[in-house]
């Protein structure tokens, strides 16, 4: 039929698929005749319909429809009946076998879809059989027969046939309908899901998905040359100048050889190949590295080793402990009880602990033998690529059955397998498909801001360069109209020209003459700068390669420049983003220092002094040897803990033994060693520090742990754990050994603090003056506190804690309460301080860097307690802050609600405060100060509890100011007297006898931001934006903990947007690769865990500390030297190139050259350019020790002040100057000029070769000046060039023989040259002379000052005041808390179901569902209401006395040892049927899966 549209076989199969489903649903089948499909989709009066949810719809209106509806029902029909009859001529040519297949593909896909239900929603197993037989899912009679088209598919629904609608009223087969169509929305009609089948490569290859191949590189050997071309020629340099070389090649409008432009063109594009030829190798290798890392992969029921980018999409691959998962994986099963895994996720969420991933319970079996995995075929249905880490979406179906998968049955690529011997799993993701790739972001074209001046500049300049041509072409036409005509028979016209009518003939030579100073002039840009720019960074860059400063000896690592394109803008940086483990922090925590029973330990005092000893590598640590189970790296330095402990005192043991037994630790015998496995490393520390000082936790069943303590085997039966999360901040354990029963809990201080008994008051003081001081250290601090329980007590909590935890309405809420009233009226053991080792020289090296002016940013998928606490330890947060802000809300409003709160503390902050300015702020400032000299102190600060919601915080207290008015300076302008705090506050004038204000500003005053990831959502979102970029500009630290690796790089592009701020990232893991690549700059750091972070970075550092040396000395430095470099090129090629300008006045603007044309090819590549280059090189205004001490010196890049418009017109200025003293001179002289031998000197030759000479004396002089550091290499270079030019003019005139000959040599031997060059270098050099010492002595830069001041070694205020040392550190206090604590809820309700345990549950020591004869009392008080017909059975239990050293006097109980239960426990008798054995073996604990219920 004409115009209409050709059926696919798919567009058939889609139709078909849910119309026969639906219809066997309902029992109906499809119409057969198109009257009858008709009048189904026309309206019907009264007819019962089936809505979209099942249900009967009410009765449809009884007013006919009107006659446009009718109409528009009519078209609408004869439309589909059409599509309809092409389709079913179509069928009708098709094969009956293509038919069959079309139904068993409709069969097949309705059989693999889930059933009603939410994919992944839950964490438990859901199996449902597939229904083969009479199900919905049986496919309806006559189902092989054309159906209707997707669109009559919509109207049949809506206008159901009366006898299809009445067969379907029916309530399951309504349910199953909508089940259907639910599943229909998201399967059948959209793109949202990915098939895969394991074992099965035809399946998969069908669906073209990635394979596990990475390529990072941007070339291959045959696309190298012309994709590399077109890159360079989409520079707008290079395409001028390409230009320029044609123009050149025309000889009508050249007066220069084309090889002029040609010879440096090359040299520019070859360079510059090479140099993207050598960063693609590196790329090249790189992917080769990771691509062929070796995964064990089943092939034919075999494994066998398979490279990285052979693993393909539904291969069953193994992976063995502490190796890295090679791609996205549903796993299978792993050699841990109950298909258990542990991972760790530091390279994509930068969390150190360890998480607990558990494989399907039906997939256990498949264990690791090869030929049940290799006969496994599941098929599964998952959700498409994307980048959200914490989500998966997906079913398995196997074995006629669905399953729910979920996150927590998925390994990413880029964790490492931990503590798990072996684990199977099929590749579900691989490639730039999974989920780390997904995050890694775009790689980004980098460019400096100099870069992007110097473009722009170009352009002003090329625009400046045709109007000057646009100019001398109307000049030259004028004139050759007015004048030039006349002159013909000794200026002939060229032959183009026409000679009849003279204005048209001048005309056309003014417009050869436009192209002729285009290529005449073009010296003003030469190409030779390019080549000059690439070749100063690419040295630049070896010298960063070559620091020593910069090598980290343990790793034999170098700082390394992956790229030689951003050096200078190294030295512009304002906003550091850096992740926190890895980067700040080494991984390792350590046990530093405790208190206990209200005495401090951790600190080395020195007998004779009193005085507290920095503790170093060099300070003898404690010997441990004694102990058997010590280990060889525990470092302790305080001796009287260890005597306390050997001594038997009793606080000491309390303190140790809850530390070895508190905790959800589990411990191995690898290699007759004791090893532990922790979920989080604040646990392995602090039991480590158990087991050094003799608390040896052995070893642990669901039900019961053993320590040995001195030698001593205590077994404790594990009645509880009340676990660790993020609300409760504390977990506890109850623990019974004998006729004792105790809990020991550990958690935040003010949780526990405020869970203490009565009377503690002194105790609880001390401790809280230590727990100050271990804050103020950066230490993160646990508080311990126990409880002596009673049976009875017991007993009726655990009544009630089973009745809450079976609850089914608000189970949580009931067993939060349950929990609050046991760990309650405890006593105080002490507290614990784990230092999280920072990197060495951090915390120096974050105040270097902010006394800069740069601004850090922590990003981090860590705690927000763990981030906070880092803050501090590296002093980006302290306590002289006036507020912390955390914003934690979970909508927009809450956010919202907080950041105007905020806005508000800023606003009040801001008033009270006197003088309150930022000194940061006043760099952009030009005002001078006032003459009184105030002395800022802060004396208090308003801080907001991390851990309460966030409340409007009250008004900061009025900080003390002291006023001082010197009589000495009351004319004085008052400038601080230090060179630093010159460049800050604008150098004002100081008296020259010493009477100077001085103006002390706390710089750590100020506020911080602490936002959390789910916030930070909101915070990006663009209605709060801005609000949020307000608040974090005036915070001296922002700190965005929990985000994800994807949010890492959306607020580094906000600030790159929002502040136009250079912005540098710095990470070590992958979950840092997308901030890097977002960053301007991307430093990536050398850690242990991979390099996918260096792979993508620009320069990486093995350490922290390194980046100061290269931001405030290299980038500095960089960007100093091309600044300098720039305006010194930009002055010697305007006073070279504007000679011809000059000249074109006495020449009737005929583009005749004032120099030898072979003059013109070489000034810039000979004759000027080494000097030029060893400036950019070598040239440093101070030593790297003075930019690390007076990080002040960095502040010029920060606002561009070394080279910008300005400065750039000014050496414009310079260089016009320079031009024409440099012309008009030499031209008076040697205009109608008689040498003393009566030779005419006034020829064009003699003039240009003066000139031409005097230049390159003027630049020896100029760079000279320019000149602040002088090597070996700036004197050869310098003094060499002049020589050189010389020598090289007498070669080509002589030897070669160039049309100048002679004219040099004649005029040097003549005094009038001498004289001449004298008189025009001194005007040339005496007023840059004449500037320079003005500036020196009335505005002298910091630099200068430096110079001038550094043999009195002068030291920075701001520097010397953040260097602390450790044992200054020491001295420190804080109002704050230092609770940090690196665990995640779930591991105790692992070990108490035993779910963990290697041991079957009848090795335990403590059976489960086995006790004592004594514990029958127990359990026959809890079951007493069994029914009247019980016996009565009295059991007397006597007082035994407490010999347990841990167990201390609860000062709110009566008695001093505990007691065994006595009462009437009544007996099941015989009448329901349990005897007195029986009752002998039931124990008091709940059974495996009662407990598995209770510590949900």
């Amino acid at each position: 039929m004409i115009g209409g549209r050709r059926c696919s076989e798919a567009a058939r199969r889609l139709r078909r698929r849910p119309d026969t489903l639906e219809l066997s649903v309902l029992g109906g089948q499809p119409m057969d005749t198109e009257l009858q499909e008709d009048n189904e989709r026309t309206p019907t009066t009264g007819a019962g319909n089936v809505n979209e949810i099942g249900k009967e719809a009410p009765e449809a209106s009884c007013s006919a429809p009107s006659k446009r509806t009718r109409w528009f029902q009519f078209a609408r029909s004869s439309k589909n009946r059409r599509k309809r009859l092409h389709c079913d001529e179509d069928e009708d040519v098709e094969q009956p076998d293509r038919r069959n297949s079309d139904l068993e593909g409709s069969r097949r896909a309705c059989l693999a879809q889930p059933e009603g239900m939410n994919i992944g929603s839950s964490t438990q197993t859901i199996a449902t059989p597939l229904m083969i037989g009479d199900s919905f899912y049986s496919l309806a009679p006559g189902g092989g027969n054309p159906p209707p088209n997707k669109s009559d598919d919509q109207e049949l629904y809506k206008q159901r046939d009366p006898s299809v609608a009445s067969e379907s009223k029916s309530v399951p087969s309504l349910r199953r309908l909508s089940q259907i169509r639910r599943r229909r929305s998201s399967y059948y009609f959209s793109e949202n899901e990915r098939r895969i089948r394991a074992n099965d490569k035809e399946f998969n290859a069908q669906f073209k998905y990635h394979n596990n191949y990475i390529k990072t590189s941007k070339y291959s050997l045959f696309t190298f040359l012309p994709f590399n071309l077109l890159e360079q020629f989409q520079r707008l340099a290079n395409f001028y100048f390409l230009c320029l070389l044609v123009l050149q090649l025309i000889p009508a409008i050249s007066s220069l050889t084309p090889v002029t432009t040609a010879i440096p063109l090359i040299g520019v594009l070859t360079l510059t190949a090479v140099k993207d030829a050598y960063d693609d190798i590196q790329r090249h290798i790189s992917d080769s590295q990771v691509n062929n890392r070796k995964s064990k992969t089943l092939r034919n029921g075999k494994l066998v080793e398979a490279k990285w980018s052979e693993v393909q999409v539904g291969d069953v691959i193994r992976l063995d402990n502490n190796q890295f998962v090679a791609a996205d994986t549903l796993l299978l099963s792993t050699s841990e009880p109950n298909g258990l895994c542990f991972i760790e996720t530091a390279e994509l969420d930068g969390e150190t602990n360890l998480k607990a991933k558990q494989c399907l319970t039906e997939t256990i079996e498949l264990g690791d033998r090869h030929d049940l995995l290799w006969n496994f075929n599941g098929e599964i249905i998952c959700e498409r690529p994307n980048n959200l880490l914490n989500k998966f979406d997906g079913t398995l179906i196997w074995r006629g059955q669905r399953f729910a998968l979920d996150n927590e049955k998925i390994l990413l690529r880029g964790c490492v397998l931990r503590n798990t011997q072996w684990c199977y799993g099929v590749v579900v993701f691989a490639g730039v498909d999974t989920k780390l790739m997904q995050n890694s972001g775009k790689t980004q074209f980098k460019s400096t801001g100099v870069d992007r001046l110097l473009n722009f500049i170009i352009i002003g300049i090329v625009l400046f360069l045709v109007s000057i041509c646009a100019l001398f072409a109307i000049g030259c036409a004028i004139w050759e109209g007015l004048i030039g005509q006349h002159f013909q028979l000794y200026l002939p016209w060229e032959h183009i020209i026409p000679k009849d009518y003279i204005p048209t003939g001048a005309t056309v030579i003014g417009l050869l003459v436009f192209f002729s100073y285009a290529i005449v002039l073009n010296t003003v840009v030469p190409i030779s700068l390019y080549v000059s720019v690439e070749v100063i960074r690419f040295v630049q860059s070896f010298l960063i390669n070559w620091d020593e400063e910069m090598y980290y000896p343990t790793t034999n690592t170098y700082a390394k420049a992956r790229t030689t394109t951003l050096n200078e803008e190294l030295g512009q940086i304002q906003y550091i983003f850096s992740d926190k483990t890895g980067t700040l922090t080494q991984n390792i925590m350590t046990f530093n220092k405790c208190s206990i029973n209200g005495r401090s330990y951790g600190d080395v005092i020195d007998l004779r002094t009193g005085e507290l000893v920095e503790i170093t590598e060099a300070l003898q640590s404690v010997d441990f040897s004694a102990n058997p189970h010590h280990e060889s790296d525990f470092r302790w330095y305080d001796r009287t803990l260890l005597d306390a402990v050997r001594s038997d005192e009793e606080h000491s043991h309390v303190f140790f033994r809850l530390l070895a037994l508190c905790h959800t630790v589990m411990a191995e015998t690898v290699d007759g060693k004791l090893e532990y496995q922790a979920q989080s490393p604040d646990e392995a520390a602090l039991v480590s520090a158990a087991r050094n000082f003799g608390f040896v936790f052995r070893t642990r069943t669901p039900n019961s742990i053993t320590i040995e303590v001195m030698g001593q085997t205590e077994e404790y039966e594990l009645l509880n754990i009340l676990d660790f999360n993020n609300v409760r901040k504390r977990m506890s354990v109850i623990l019974r050994r004998g006729d004792s029963m105790v809990l020991y809990c550990k958690g935040a201080d003010n949780v526990i603090y405020d869970r203490l008994h009565g009377g503690q008051e002194d105790l609880k003081a001390r401790t809280q003056d230590h727990l100050n001081k271990f804050a103020g250290e950066g230490l993160r601090t646990l508080a311990l506190a126990e409880r002596r329980l009673t049976e009875q007590y017991y007993n009726d909590w655990r009544s009630r804690q089973q009745e809450a935890a079976l609850s089914m309405d608000s189970r949580e809420q009931k067993l939060n309460a349950i929990y609050e009233e046991i760990e309650s009226e405890m006593q105080l053991v002490g507290v614990t301080a784990i230092e999280d080792k920072l990197q060495d020289g951090v915390p120096k090296s974050i105040a270097n860097l902010q006394n800069a002016g740069i601004k850090i940013w922590v990003l981090t998928g860590d705690k927000q307690e763990t981030a906070i606490n880092i803050g501090y330890s590296c002093q980006l947060l302290t306590d002289e802050l006036a507020d912390v802000f955390i914003v934690d809300g979970n909508s927009v409003e809450e956010v919202e609600k907080q950041l105007r709160q905020f806005k508000e503390s800023i606003k009040i902050y801001n008033r009270f405060r006197p003088g309150g300015f930022d000194p940061f702020d006043r760099l952009n400032s030009d005002s001078n100060m006032d003459p009184l000299s105030v002395t800022m102190t802060q004396t208090s600060a308003f801080m907001q509890e991390t851990n309460l919601p966030p409340t409007p915080p009250p008004p900061p207290a009025i900080s003390v100011v002291t006023f001082r008015w010197d009589e000495k300076n009351k004319d004085n302008k008052g400038g601080p007297d230090s060179a630093e705090c010159n460049d800050l506050f604008g150098d004002e004038k100081g008296s020259e006898d010493g009477g100077t204000a001085s103006i002390v500003v706390d710089e750590n005053t100020g506020f911080a931001l602490v936002v959390n990831g789910h916030s930070l959502v909101h915070c990006l979102s663009p209605e709060l934006e801005n609000k949020f970029l307000d608040i974090a500009s005036q915070c001296k630290a922002v700190i965005c903990c929990r985000v994800t690796p994807l949010q890492k790089a959306l607020v580094v592009e906000l600030i790159k947007r929002a502040k136009n701020a250079v912005t540098l990232a710095i990470g070590d893991g992958a979950n840092d690769v997308s901030m890097i690549k977002a960053a301007h700059i991307g430093v990536g750091i050398s850690g242990q865990e991979g390099l996918q972070a260096v792979l993508s970075s620009d320069y990486s550092i093995a350490q922290f500390r390194y980046l100061e040396r290269l931001l405030l000395v290299h980038g500095r430095w960089s960007y100093y030297r091309m600044c300098k470099f720039l305006r010194y090129f930009f002055y010697k090629n305007f006073a070279f190139t504007l000679c011809h300008c000059w000249y074109s006045l006495f020449c009737g603007f005929s583009a005749q050259t004032v120099f030898d044309p072979m003059f013109i090819s070489v000034y810039n590549l000979f004759y000027t350019s080494l000097p030029v280059l060893a400036l950019g090189v070598f040239e440093q205004d101070v030593s790297d020790k003075n930019s690390l001490e007076f990080p002040r010196l960095y502040t010029p890049g920060l606002k561009s002040e070394l080279f910008n418009i300005r400065e750039f017109i000014y050496s414009v200025l310079h260089g016009a100057f320079t031009s024409l003293v440099l012309f008009l001179i030499p031209y008076g002289v040697y205009k109608d000029g008689v040498s003393a031998n009566g030779f005419i000197v006034s020829d064009h030759m003699t003039l240009g070769a003066v000139v031409a000479t005097i230049l390159i004396v003027d630049n020896t002089a100029q760079i000279s000046l320019y000149t602040s550091y002088w090597t070996v290499v700036n004197h050869v270079t310098i003094w060499g060039s002049l020589v050189w030019y010389f020598v090289l003019d007498y070669f080509y005139n002589y030897v070669i023989g160039g049309p100048y000959v002679g004219s040099l040599t004649q005029a040097m031997k003549d005094l009038t040259f001498w004289v001449t060059m004298l008189i025009t270098v001194m005007t040339l050099v005496a007023p840059v002379l004449a500037y320079k010492f003005y500036l020196l002595d009335v505005h002298p830069s910091l630099s200068d000052k430096i110079r001038q001041k550094s043999l009195k070694k002068i030291h920075s205020r701001a520097s010397s005041d953040v260097r602390r040392t450790a044992s200054s550190r020491r001295g420190r206090r804080s109002v704050r808390s230092g609770y940090a604590f690196a665990h995640q809820e779930g591991f105790g309700r692992l070990i108490t179901s035993g779910k963990i345990m290697h041991k079957l549950p009848q090795d335990f020591a403590f059976p489960l569902g086995l006790g004592t004869k004594k514990t029958q009392v127990l359990h026959n008080n809890l079951n007493s209401a069994d029914g009247p017909n019980s016996k009565s059975n009295n059991v007397t239990g006597q007082h035994m006395v407490n010999n347990n050293t841990n167990m201390r006097q609860n000062q709110n109980q009566n008695h001093s040892s505990m007691a065994d239960i006595t009462a009437d426990g009544r007996v099941n008798g015989g009448d329901d049927g349990r005897g007195s054995g029986g009752s002998d073996d039931m124990s008091p604990r709940a059974p495996c899966q009662d407990l598995d219920t209770i510590n949900l």
